[in-house]
């Protein structure tokens, strides 16, 4: 159940955000946002202020309502704003205070708030991290970073290795080595090797338990030397000076969304030539349990992961694709070209079918996600029920 709120959190944190960024901007120009929802309808309650005081939205034409419902609906995924006249809406087209009676530039800037609002997000969650610190591996480190906590952990584990044999596990911490205490990776490395084929025993601290193991080396061909198949590294927790942090996090938002475009780049190109999908795409379903699973790391790994999904929301959302953001800006630099707006009914046409569509899109995805992940909810599902 916990893991359940979380993904909620996340996911509305998120989706709230992006919307909140329309809703600032339509009315920094004078666009009217009709309603402000949290979750999706159908609408569980709905206050307005109506001359002067608050209330809840009654069963008259909402139409009438000056300033924009705030409301609370019944399925908790995420949240919209509804902007007025942003369909086309015939009967708004003269409005003053309708989206499309607007010039194409502060409509675009209307659009682009969303997702700027995701990638600032992102900024202020990296930023935060870098500040406050995170557990990183020491290699390729800044040289201006404040290292604290620095020990040696094993990072990876070859399969049927002496290591994996033994019980060793990723993440576990290195205490000592054949007796010695190894103060980096590299004298960890040295240790090993110096016992050469001989067996001997590997001090580690795992969820904070202490373990003495035996572990026996043999001749690895890969390195043509004895040893016993285990990565390490040196890890510790990095800190930054905050206008460092401010650097870094603008640097890693930049990193990360130029990955995302390329991933996407590679998808597109993988479904066009290839008419299948090399890279492993997740729906609600396997981002669910990945926040699940990201979770139990702790709150520094969980404010990483909401950052790179807020980039991943926002380069998604301003695709060049109707239904989203930057379908609807493509149609406003075509309307600028032509000097003349698509047919509204057209444009709306366009846009419910590349949504139906997108859902389409989803629904498989989410079927594959079942299919790879249906094990771990059905085991979540159990742990809630006390089967």
């Amino acid at each position: 159940m916990l893991i359940v709120l979380i993904f909620l959190l996340v996911l509305s944190v998120l989706v709230l955000i992006h919307e909140f960024g329309h809703f600032v901007a339509a009315r920094i120009f004078g666009v009217k946002a009709d309603e402000f929802g949290y979750g999706f309808p159908p609408r569980l309650v709905g206050i307005v202020k109506d001359k002067g005081k608050w209330r809840k939205v009654s069963g008259k034409d909402e139409k009438e309502y000056q300033n924009t419902i705030w409301s609370l609906n019944w399925l908790p995924l995420g949240g919209f704003v509804r902007i007025k006249g942003e369909n086309g809406e015939e009967e708004t087209i003269k409005d003053k205070d309708a989206f499309h009676s607007k010039p194409i530039w502060q409509r675009i800037i209307i659009l682009a708030a969303g997702v700027t609002m995701n990638w600032l997000l992102a900024f202020v969650l990296f930023a935060s991290i870098f500040s406050i610190g995170a557990t990183a591996i020491l290699e390729g480190v800044p040289a201006d970073a404040k290292i604290e906590n620095r020990e040696v952990r094993i990072t990876n584990i070859m399969v049927d290795s002496p290591a994996a044999k033994a019980g060793l596990l990723p993440g576990d911490r290195v205490l000592s080595v054949a007796g010695v205490v190894p103060e980096t990776f590299e004298k960890a490395r040295e240790a090993i090797a110096a016992q050469n084929d001989k067996a001997f025993e590997v001090q580690i601290e795992r969820d904070g338990q202490k373990k003495s193991l035996s572990v026996s080396p043999i001749y690895i061909e890969e390195i043509k030397k004895f040893g016993i198949g285990v990565g390490l590294a040196d890890v510790g927790r990095v800190r930054f000076r905050f206008d460092r942090a401010l650097f870094y996090a603008g640097e890693t938002v930049a990193g990360y969304t130029r990955d995302v475009i390329v991933s996407f780049g590679t998808l597109i190109r993988d479904i066009v030539f290839l008419r299948h999908v090399e890279q492993d795409v997740a729906g609600p379903i396997g981002i669910a349990v990945i926040t699940g699973q990201v979770a139990k790391q702790g709150i520094v790994p969980l404010l990483q992961f909401a950052a790179i999904l807020s980039i991943n929301l926002a380069v998604v959302n301003f695709l060049p694709i109707p239904a989203l953001d930057g379908g609807r800006v493509l149609f406003l630099v075509i309307e600028k070209i032509r000097r003349k707006a698509v047919a509204r009914k057209v444009e709306a046409r366009i846009h419910q079918i590349a949504f139906l569509s997108l859902i389409i899109l989803i629904l498989l995805v989410t079927i594959r996600d079942i299919g790879k992940y249906g094990g771990v909810i059905w085991g979540g599902i159990k742990g809630l029920v006390g089967m």
